[in-house]
C-alpha cells in the first residue's frame, strides 16, 4: 500500500472535476433529492467555476493516490479564499473528498494532517472547516482529530438551506 500527494494545477481540471462530482455523490445522494443535488454540482462543480478555484492564490488543491490510483483530494483556503472570515491567521479546510472504495485507509487522517502541516509553516493559529450536521462519521472524525464545534453557517444544496457546523482546531 503506498499512499501519496500531489498539488493540481489547471492540467488537473477535468480529472478533478471527474472526482469532485463522484466523491460529492456518493457521500451525499441519498440525504438529498436528484434536483437539489444536479442543481449544487453542476454550480459547485462546473470547469469555469473549478478553474476559478485553481487559479487563486489563496486556494490550493491536492490529489491523494493510493497505490498510484487518485483516491480522493484537498482543498484548503487561506486569506480571502476562505468562505467564511476567519482572518489571516487561520486556514480553511474547504474540502477532503476520498472515494467510497478508499475509505477506511487513512486517507483522510492523512489529508487532515497534510492540512495542519500547511498551517503551520505559514504560521496560522487555527484550522477550521464546515461539516454538514447530518454527517454524522464526519463529525466524530474532526471531533476525534481535535477539531471542536465554535459556530455554523448555512449551505445550499439546490434550493434547500441545510446547516454546517464549523469546526475548529487550535494548533501549537
Amino acid at each position: 500500500m503506498t499512499i501519496n500527494i500531489k498539488k493540481c494545477n489547471l492540467k488537473d481540471l477535468h480529472q478533478l472535476q471527474e472526482i469532485s462530482y463522484e466523491t460529492f455523490n456518493e457521500t451525499f445522494k441519498d440525504q438529498n433529492s436528484p434536483e437539489n443535488m444536479i442543481a449544487y454540482l453542476e454550480r459547485a462543480f462546473n470547469l469555469n467555476q473549478l478553474e476559478k478555484e485553481l487559479s487563486n492564490i489563496s486556494s490550493e488543491f491536492f490529489f491523494v493516490y493510493f497505490d498510484n490510483e487518485v483516491a480522493g483530494y484537498l482543498k484548503i483556503n487561506s486569506n480571502d479564499a476562505q468562505s467564511e472570515e476567519m482572518g489571516e491567521e487561520a486556514l480553511e479546510i474547504e474540502r477532503i473528498y476520498i472515494k467510497t472504495k478508499f475509505q477506511k485507509h487513512g486517507l483522510g487522517k492523512y489529508l487532515l494532517n497534510k492540512a495542519m502541516e500547511i498551517a503551520m509553516e505559514r504560521h496560522k493559529k487555527e484550522i477550521w472547516l464546515g461539516v454538514w450536521e447530518k454527517n454524522e462519521n464526519a463529525i466524530a472524525f474532526y471531533k476525534k482529530m481535535g477539531f471542536v464545534q465554535t459556530g455554523v453557517h448555512s449551505f445550499h444544496m439546490g434550493d434547500e438551506e441545510q446547516m454546517d457546523f464549523i469546526m475548529t482546531k487550535t494548533l501549537l
